[in-house]
């Protein structure tokens, strides 16, 4: 009796697995130049958002509009720093990390209308911090069509749509590019939710809507370039737009009969199965509050501790540590975390010094705990497709007060559940394909997904959904890092 085949996600996650083999074939994936980062357009007309950094002293209630948004995008996916290539060209840095420096996601503005953009298509050009607005036309119905109709979409003004360019990362990655374009996007994410809490935007996310239609809107040709991601950019200044959130994830087919695929082609056919059509009855769900284990309001102990969430893992007889910590401090109205931003970095070499406990809390108290930082005015729930499926694991290889081993990080009992003991440094340099940086680490964080069950739960669009939240999460601690000093 034949096997039924995997789902085509599980199958894509198979094929595109790093091992000596695939390493030595990927090295000579490069070929010609590479892309470049940037879309140009023959016509339209750009509008300068660098004149709204500084800003005046008192701004009117437009300027201050400006203001607003110019921050938003410039620390969602704005220029940082310019390095000098050997070559004597010009190489820029942005606020999202890239793999490879490939920087493979486009970032659109849709309006509805408004006195601050008219009606039309807006993509941003981050090589010259302003928007280029492309196409005149009110297409906001076509927008909620495509979205089945979100109700993020009925109160708010303006939606930001994340693209793929996806030869940008295929030149260098082949198909195993998908992986890096939604980690990348994921990046992106996890920067538009903070700098949506400086500049007072709350961005609601949508990860189910009918691709072609998206793409058809904002005239993209689906060959070069496709639609990852959506959200409703709500104005939290505006009363009629702080929104109830809504569940971010929808289900999409699953694909288990598909042809036989030659390496080069995994990428383009992973991508169009993953797509959503745009018939079907869908029905969006708001998002139920998550109970807090701090939440005074129900006098049954007993009732409320049945509510609560809980994790994964608990073994037995394991060493459990608390990794309870003081926030970490972002600064008056977060001006810390918009300099954070723009200071981001990657790490190219570690030291090797070990970190306190303290540091290692901190970090994960700001990745997994947002809720620790509504005081200081940052999204306490903030969007994510299904956390429930990604669990992570800290590899401690120099963490002073924690002994050496790998721990399962619970993020509902806020605590590290030990599960091996032993010093992994050689494993962990094997794991980062050579790379000195997993062997000098103090702490490696992984994340991880059990792909069949999130197959099963959103078929296999959940290969998307699992790569956005895992580089929402991955940006957060980016931060955290950066924040304490830290690689």
């Amino acid at each position: 009796m034949a096997h039924p085949l995997p789902s085509f996600a599980q199958h894509f996650h198979d094929r595109t697995k790093y091992d000596p083999e695939t390493l030595s074939r990927a090295a000579g994936a490069m070929q010609g130049s590479q892309p470049l980062p940037f879309k140009t357009y023959r016509l339209g007309n750009s509008i300068d958002l660098k004149p709204y950094l500084e800003g005046a002293a008192e701004p009117d209630k437009e300027q201050l509009a400006w203001m607003r948004l110019s921050h938003l995008l410039i620390n969602t996916y704005g220029l940082t720093a310019q390095l000098s290539l050997p070559s004597g060209e010009p190489f820029y840095l942005r606020s999202a990390p890239s793999a490879g420096g490939l920087y493979p996601a486009e970032v659109y503005l849709i309006s509805r209308g408004n006195t601050l953009l008219p009606a039309g298509l807006y993509n941003y050009q981050a090589r010259s911090h302003s928007l280029w607005r492309y196409w005149d036309d009110h297409c906001w119905q076509r927008l909620q069509e495509a979205c089945f109709w979100h109700p993020a979409l009925e109160q708010t003004q303006l939606a930001l749509v994340t693209t793929a360019v996806f030869y940008r990362s295929a030149w260098r990655y082949r198909d195993r590019a998908y992986r890096r374009i939604c980690l990348d996007t994921g990046h992106l994410l996890g920067n538009l939710e903070l700098a949506g809490s400086l500049a007072d935007y709350r961005p609601h996310l949508i990860g189910g809507f009918a691709d072609s239609a998206i793409n058809q809107l904002l005239y993209l040709d689906e060959a070069q370039e496709g639609a990852i991601v959506l959200a409703a950019l709500a104005d939290r200044l505006q009363v009629e737009q702080n929104l109830t959130p809504t569940l971010a994830a929808l289900a999409a087919p699953t694909q288990t009969d598909y042809p036989p695929l030659a390496d080069g082609d995994l990428l383009p056919y992973l991508h169009r199965i993953t797509s959503m059509a745009a018939d079907g009855d869908i029905r969006w769900q708001h998002r139920a509050a998550t109970p807090s284990p701090a939440d005074p309001e129900s006098a049954d102990p007993e009732s409320r501790s049945a509510a609560l969430p809980t994790d994964k893992y608990n073994f037995p007889f394991c060493l459990k540590v608390k990794t309870l910590t003081p926030p970490i401090a972002w600064d008056e109205r977060l001006q810390g975390l918009e300099n954070t931003i723009l200071q981001r970095r990657s790490t190219r070499e570690l030291s090797g010094a070990n970190l306190t406990q303290a540091e290692l809390n901190a970090v994960l108290d700001f990745t997994y705990q947002p809720q620790h930082y509504r005081e200081q005015g940052f999204d306490a729930e903030p969007d994510y497709f299904d956390l429930d499926l990604i669990q992570t694991f800290v590899a401690v290889s120099g963490i002073d007060g924690l002994d050496t081993g790998c721990y399962y990080y619970a993020p509902h009992s806020q605590e590290l559940r030990q599960i091996r003991f032993k010093n992994f440094r050689r494993e962990l340099h094997y794991l980062c394909l050579g790379q000195d940086l997993g062997r000098d680490a103090a702490a490696v964080i992984f994340h991880t997904a059990d792909l069949k069950g999130a197959v099963e739960r959103y078929g296999d669009r959940a290969y998307r959904y699992l790569h956005l939240d895992a580089g929402h999460l991955g940006q957060r601690l980016n931060l955290a890092a950066i924040r304490l000093g830290l690689g």
